[in-house]
């Protein structure tokens, strides 16, 4: 997928229009534009030049559900979210647009957000059936979620690298939520069964009793229920626009109009659910387990062998807030940094990541910590609390010193 610079105007017919003055909102943990007058995508008639308030091509989303019986996957007594997909208007769509961005850590990236909530839920409700969830999130991100241009990282102010992947999560486990397709069907007496079956304006009214005047497309395997995709069109941006239930845009379903199975997941009556708590993935490394300043990671200020706070972007110590991703690359004997701000390297006695490092120093790591000049020592003038940043110099000369650890992600 071309990236916002290139790929500026998008429209069904008509004569341009701009959409005018970019601020910015916190939304879901990240700051992304705002849309003034944002346009309903798929009904537009008009040139839109800002694809971070609109979009498009894929200007459809869906939120697709499973229900999974062999082998069965979630609780028994609810579907599972299969992906959300943007969608060209008229059924056709893009997929695995940006190579680049197709991200497979997808655990890692969630927790270094902090968002450990999103990722019990989606451990929980957004299951492979072959017990591999992190390949299948990394397959609905990098083939579908690459696809959509509001989540373009041009579109974010002050881009911190891979919090579209968090927005795009949030957004799907969002809209799961507001479509609970196993209590709407069982509130019209459709429950899962080894004997009953149903037509299919059966099972289309049950749900458009929730969702009035609009269709959804259920997906059948060998005459059973197994799919189903809710439709919409958005005003505005995926992380904060408008979503409008829209009919389907194309002939999708696959079901027969009568004798639909809908099999319980465990093979007879369903039961109540138990409620289990589920752990966090612990995240995934691209270095071999152990192996220090490999790949990509962040930086942890160890005090007296307790982590206090990390190295952002710049190369500062903070106490709170998110991490920064330093990516450390191998040269001759050690290895150099970079973060999203440029290369790393020692300016003045202090740790600087931005463009005025024209040369990356090259580190090294002593006992797992990291290391410049021989020395794994580093100080600042006093200890980083709460939104207070300090400057990290090399060497033990300052009052209060410390090391640097490395955590791959």
């Amino acid at each position: 997928m071309p990236s916002l610079r290139t790929l500026s105007k998008f429209a069904f017919s008509g004569a341009q229009v701009l959409l005018g003055g970019v601020g910015t909102q916190r939304v879901m943990g990240a700051y992304t534009q705002s849309c003034p007058a944002p346009q309903l995508s798929c009904h537009n008639t008009t040139v839109v030049e800002n694809l971070c308030c609109f979009n498009a091509p894929g200007g459809q989303i869906l939120q697709t559900q499973f229900w999974d019986t062999t082998p069965a996957t979630g609780p028994e007594d609810s579907w599972t979210l299969h992906g959300l997909w943007p969608d060209r208007c008229d059924g056709t769509y893009d997929a695995n647009c940006d190579p680049s961005r197709a991200y497979s850590n997808i655990s890692a990236i969630i927790s270094s957000f902090g968002a450990t909530e999103l990722l019990n839920y989606m451990s929980t409700y957004w299951k492979d059936y072959k017990g591999d969830d992190e390949s299948f999130w990394y397959h609905e991100w990098a083939k579908h979620g690459t696809c959509i241009s509001t989540l373009e990282p041009e579109c974010y102010t002050d881009h911190k690298a891979t919090e579209e992947v968090v927005d795009y999560f949030q957004k799907a486990v969002d809209l799961f939520k507001q479509l609970p397709s196993y209590e709407w069907l069982k509130a019209a007496g459709i429950e899962p069964s080894t004997d009953k079956t149903w037509t299919f304006a059966q099972i289309q009214s049950a749900l458009a009793a929730k969702r009035p005047g609009v269709e959804v497309t259920l997906g059948c395997k060998s005459g059973a229920l197994n799919e189903i995709w809710y439709h919409y069109d958005v005003r505005g941006s995926l992380q904060t626009g408008e979503f409008v239930a829209s009919d389907p845009d194309g002939t999708k379903s696959t079901c027969p109009q009568s004798g639909i199975k809908y099999l319980p997941k465990n093979g007879g009556s369903t039961p109540p659910r138990t409620t289990t708590t589920v752990a966090s993935p612990q995240p995934t490394s691209t270095s071999a387990p152990g192996t220090p300043f490999s790949g990509r990671g962040y930086l942890n200020v160890l005090v007296n062998g307790s982590k206090k706070g990390c190295i952002i972007s710049k190369g500062g110590w903070y106490a709170t807030g998110t991490c920064a991703t330093f990516t450390a690359s191998s040269v001759d004997n050690g290895f150099t940094l970079s973060s999203s701000k440029g290369k790393c390297g020692i300016i003045s006695g202090a740790l600087t990541c931005d463009n005025t490092v024209t040369a990356a120093t090259g580190f090294t790591s002593v006992s797992g910590n990291l290391a410049v000049g021989g020395s794994a020592n580093w100080s600042a003038d006093k200890a980083a609390s709460g939104s207070t940043q300090q400057s990290v110099y090399a060497g033990a000369d300052h009052s209060t010193t410390f090391a640097i650890s490395w955590q791959s992600v």
